[in-house]
């Protein structure tokens, strides 16, 4: 079967049209029997016990991780999602408190930069919120911050950031660079070398909510002060983390370059069927390699209730970003359209229907 086939088969039939990987995948009845199947083992023999025994399991997970992340050597800690993680990492540094971004930072990272005591400067980008790495490279020579963070995939905006270009200029600086993967890991490649990459598992991987993870490189962990607890397994929903290692061991199994090419061809395809409708523009060019589009209202339309008459009477999930997303950078609210690898044309094309019924 082809990729879109063999993904679709691996999961319950869908209620509706999910347009929405971008904010929770689709898990696949595999990656749900895992986590049932170990929730059932700790009623067996004690939950301690049955994460013991998942420990292989999820070094495997943690192993993905590092792969995908291109850090072979990298200390990996499990988190509840890509905020816990940025929290933890920016909480457990020690040195100097500030850090560059461009300006289409994510808000609630900058809301936890904020709450931990950080600086926050930024970095030059050009129309579309991409990075100027050789403008970058110069204003981080000038006044070096401490941290470098750069988000891959924004939550807003389909574009994706030269992230391998970056990392040769932060080695150089000698500065840390720490990669936001929240919609990067699964969908675009990050296994360039950052010095931290952190992520979530209900995106593009496909895995349970309530679970990310943290992969820091062993130099840059010994400079921290970790506030995470060394007992693992405590505390822990175990059955979600084993959910998210063995999503990633799919995504692998898949092949990462295979899932990258058809969610670029997504992403082609979606921006293709969208860019006539009337009174919405596609933000992204054509030929972006992500499967994120974003619309945004040209005569008025608000994206929120849009959204949510799509699901009340087209059962079509979207989502609706606001401005707090991206505040140095949104001008107004936008609607985001995200399909995974099993999008059809067809479905795109009664999407697009709805979309000019509802406005």
């Amino acid at each position: 079967m082809s990729l879109p086939d063999t993904w679709r088969a691996a999961r319950v039939p869908v209620a509706g049209l999910h347009l929405d990987s971008a904010a929770c995948s689709r898990q696949s009845n595999a990656v749900i029997d895992a986590a049932a199947t170990h929730a059932r083992h700790e009623a067996e023999v004690g939950g301690y016990v049955a994460g013991e025994a998942a420990v292989p399991a999820l070094d495997a997970g943690r192993a993905a991780v590092r792969a995908l992340a291109g850090m072979p050597d990298a200390e990996v800690i499990f988190t509840t999602g890509s905020n816990h993680a940025l929290d933890l990492l920016l909480s457990s540094w020690t040195g100097p408190r500030t850090v560059a971004c461009p300006p289409g930072e994510y808000g609630p990272n900058l809301v936890i930069m904020a709450a931990n005591g950080f600086e926050v400067r930024t970095l030059p980008v050009d129309e579309l919120g991409r990075l100027r790495v050789d403008e970058a490279a110069a204003v981080l020579e000038a006044d070096p911050p401490a941290l470098v963070h750069l988000t891959v995939l924004g939550s807003h905006r389909g574009v994706a950031q030269p992230l391998a270009e970056l990392v040769p200029v932060c080695r150089s600086l000698g500065l840390p660079l720490v990669v936001d993967a929240a919609q990067g890991l699964g969908h675009v490649d990050c296994a360039v070398g950052a010095d931290v990459l952190y992520s979530s598992s209900r995106k593009w991987v496909a895995g349970p909510r309530g679970v990310g993870a943290l992969a820091v490189r062993p130099e840059l962990y010994g400079r921290l002060t970790p506030r995470w607890a060394p007992m693992e397994l405590h505390e822990a929903n175990i059955s979600s983390r084993l959910g998210f290692s063995l999503a990633l061991g799919e995504h692998l199994a898949v092949g990462p370059e295979l899932v990258r090419a058809r969610l670029a061809e997504v992403g082609r395809l979606t921006r293709t069927v969208l860019a006539d409708i009337p009174g919405w523009e596609v933000v992204e060019p054509v030929d972006e390699p992500t499967a994120i589009t974003t619309l945004r209202p040209t005569q008025g339309s608000e994206p929120t209730p849009v959204r949510a008459t799509l699901i009340a009477e087209h059962c079509i999930v979207t989502t609706a970003c606001e401005v707090a997303r991206a505040p140095g950078e949104m001008a107004g609210p936008v609607l985001r359209v995200s399909p995974h690898v099993d999008v059809e044309a067809a479905e795109l094309e009664l999407f697009a229907e709805a979309l000019v019924a509802v406005t």
